[in-house]
C-alpha cells in the first residue's frame, strides 16, 4: 500500500492495485485549484464556511457541478498517466462535470448511510437498488474518491475493505454478462468481506483515491471540526469489455481473483 508517483503509478503500486484494490494519487491536482473548486462548492451549497451554527445537516449532497474548473481537476497529465496504467491506455473516456458530491458536516446526528457497499454500474430505472454489476464491470472502469478539502481521521474519510474487490469478484462470477441487482449483492451487508483490514481514504485536498470498481466501501459520521468536501465519480469506459485485448491491472485483479487463466 505504497504511495502515490509522479509517473502514475509504478510496477509496485500496481501490483498493490491488483491485490487490495486502490492507489492513492498525492497532489493529483493542485492546492489552488482544490481552494476554487471548494469556494464554488460552499457557494452552491448555502451555510456559510465561517459559520459553523449553519451546519444544520449531517451531509448535503450535491449531484454535479457543470464547471471547467472541476473538469480540470480530474484531467491533470499525473491522472491521465494513472487512467492509462490502471484501466489501459484509449480505454477510458476524459471525466466530465464530476458528480456524487457528499460534503459531510461534524455531526453527532446518524447520517443515514454509512452501510458498506459497492456501487453499481448498469441498469434503469429510479431505484439505484435495481441498478446491476457484472464480472466484467461493465459500465465503470474505476471509482474515484476525490478530495477538494484535507481529510484527516476524524474528518469522515471513506473507509475502504482492502482485497474486497477480489471476494465481490468471485461472487459476480456465476452472474455472467447479466450480472446481480445491488439489492441482492447486499444482501447480507458484504459481510464476506468483514475480515478485510479497513483503510481510512485520508490525504489532503487534491488527494484521489483511484479504487478498483468492486471495492466495498463505506462512509462514516464525522467526528472533526472541518466539513469533508469530496466527489466521487466513475471514471467510464469508453467501449464494452474486449477479451481480445491484454487485460488491464483492473482486469488482472477479477481473473486472479476468480482462479481464471490469463
Amino acid at each position: 500500500m505504497t504511495p502515490s508517483h509522479r509517473n502514475g503509478a509504478t510496477p509496485g503500486q500496481i501490483r498493490d492495485f491488483i491485490d487490495h484494490g486502490f492507489l492513492r494519487l498525492d497532489n493529483a491536482f493542485p492546492a489552488d485549484l482544490a481552494r476554487a473548486c471548494l469556494d464554488a462548492l460552499w457557494a452552491r451549497i448555502g451555510p456559510d464556511p465561517h459559520a459553523p451554527e449553519t451546519w444544520t445537516e449531517p451531509v448535503i449532497r450535491v449531484p454535479f457541478m457543470a464547471s471547467e474548473i472541476f473538469d480540470t481537476a480530474l484531467n491533470t497529465p499525473l491522472l491521465y498517466r494513472a487512467y492509462d496504467a490502471l484501466v489501459g491506455p484509449g480505454r477510458w473516456i476524459p471525466p466530465r462535470q464530476p458528480g456524487g458530491f457528499a460534503i459531510r458536516f461534524p455531526s453527532d446526528a446518524d447520517p443515514g448511510d454509512t452501510g458498506w457497499h459497492v456501487d453499481a454500474s448498469f441498469g434503469e430505472g429510479a431505484d439505484y437498488m435495481d441498478w446491476r454489476a457484472n464480472v466484467t464491470s461493465r459500465g465503470r472502469a474505476l471509482l474515484m474518491l476525490v478530495l477538494f478539502s484535507d481529510t484527516g481521521p476524524e474528518d469522515a474519510p471513506t473507509r475502504l475493505r482492502a482485497g474486497s474487490h477480489r471476494i465481490v469478484a468471485r461472487e459476480l462470477l456465476p452472474h455472467g454478462e447479466d450480472g446481480v441487482s445491488l439489492r441482492a449483492l447486499a444482501a447480507d451487508g458484504f459481510a464476506t468481506s468483514a475480515s478485510c483490514t479497513e483503510i481510512e481514504a485520508t490525504g489532503a485536498a487534491g488527494t484521489v483515491w483511484l479504487c478498483h470498481p468492486f471495492l466495498v466501501h463505506a462512509a462514516q459520521r464525522h467526528r472533526g471540526r472541518r466539513p469533508r468536501f469530496m466527489a466521487q465519480p466513475a471514471l467510464l469506459p469508453a467501449g464494452p469489455f474486449d477479451p481480445g485485448l491484454p487485460p488491464s491491472p483492473v482486469q488482472v485483479a477479477i481473473r486472479e481473483a476468480c482462479g481464471l487463466a490469463m
